[in-house]
């Protein structure tokens, strides 16, 4: 396992994340257990939570579940001194409001971080990551921002990083990071660090998979130049690049069988992607897993890869497939596909 820094924090993650969003929905405390202790003894350091998880599906009644799963192992094992952990304050309602809109506000912030602390059964958060922006900004499938709305009560991101100053003050949290963020916010955050004194991000949380490289168009350059990394989610394109769904099967217990609202996905030109990648790999001696989350792990600006699984050989397999070293040639292979058909599921 490789240790790659957060950021300037000085604290050093393993490069594969253990991702937690199904557990509580499709997975038990008891699996939930079994997979911390697994990650542990592959060499991985850092998981990542929120607190609107599980969302597989999303339910009101179960936001919050997850992170008292992992406080539970916190509390059974005294382990909290072996894993960096990171969780994430809610944006602007999508599917559910928590405390009555999720705004970026101190009230929203402090309520969130507070409940957050409770749950994980821990003092403080290595890691607290705001989940989206309060702004107006396209994501989850979405291109580009055609106008910017009315804006006048949004909070500003410099008074949401003013609040997360300090929760750092206090020792609730040691880093801040951006999730789900676009190279204007990356700039803007960077900008309040440097001439208003709040705190640097560590690193931003965005989607990344063969499927969806938008972030090498604008925000790579800044994760490479100011050693902001990616902690990329969903490298696996939410399973479609094992290639599983191929055909149009949806095998029981699946996320698209649990989880309807994830769209993202379902693009008329994911399926000729997804087959194309598939070739590639088998053309390599690679599973399809092996050649998503190989091509990931292997990316420079690249700090972690956050994996998940509803089972322990999942887990397990998904370990070794990002770790597994691209064969000469499959990169170019890989570009070829991209040249082809780039970017089909933003």
């Amino acid at each position: 396992m490789q240790y790659r820094p957060l950021g300037q924090t000085g604290m050093q993650v393993s490069a594969v994340c253990l991702g937690t969003m199904t557990w509580a929905s499709q997975n038990t405390q008891e699996e939930a257990s079994a997979q911390i202790d697994m990650a542990l003894d592959h060499g991985i350091n850092f998981l990542d939570t929120a607190e609107m998880y599980p969302v597989t599906p999303v339910r009101a009644e179960t936001f919050g579940h997850t992170e008292a799963m992992i406080g539970n192992w916190i509390a059974q094992s005294g382990k909290r001194d072996k894993i960096i952990l990171a969780s994430k304050v809610s944006g602007p309602a999508r599917w559910y409001p928590l405390r009555g809109g999720n705004k970026l506000d101190r009230r929203n912030i402090e309520e969130a971080i507070e409940g957050s602390l409770k749950r994980l059964q821990t003092d403080y958060l290595d890691l607290y990551q705001i989940h989206w922006p309060e702004r107006s900004v396209p994501m989850f499938g979405g291109r580009g921002l055609q106008s910017l709305g009315d804006e006048t009560d949004k909070t500003s991101l410099q008074e949401t990083l003013s609040i997360m100053a300090d929760l750092i003050k206090a020792g609730k949290i040691r880093a801040v990071g951006l999730s789900n963020e676009t190279p204007w916010g990356m700039s803007e955050a960077l900008r309040l660090a440097r001439d208003a004194g709040l705190p640097r991000v560590a690193s931003i949380q965005n989607a990344y998979n063969l499927l969806n490289r938008t972030f090498e168009g604008g925000l790579s350059e800044f994760s490479l130049r100011e050693g902001i990394g990616l902690l990329a989610y969903s490298p696996l394109a939410a399973g479609y690049l094992s290639g599983k769904y191929l055909g149009g099967a949806i095998p029981k217990g699946s996320r698209l069988d649990v989880a309807k609202q994830f769209t993202r996905y379902v693009v008329p030109q994911q399926e000729e992607a997804t087959a194309r990648y598939v070739a590639v790999a088998r053309e390599f001696g690679l599973t399809p897993v092996q050649l998503a989350l190989g091509f990931v792990y292997s990316r420079a600006f690249v700090t972690s890869s956050i994996i998940g699984a509803t089972s322990l050989e999942q887990l397990k397999d998904n370990i070794a497939g990002s770790m597994t070293p691209l064969p000469e040639g499959a990169f170019e292979a890989i570009q070829a596909v991209q040249r082809v058909l780039p970017d089909p599921c933003p």
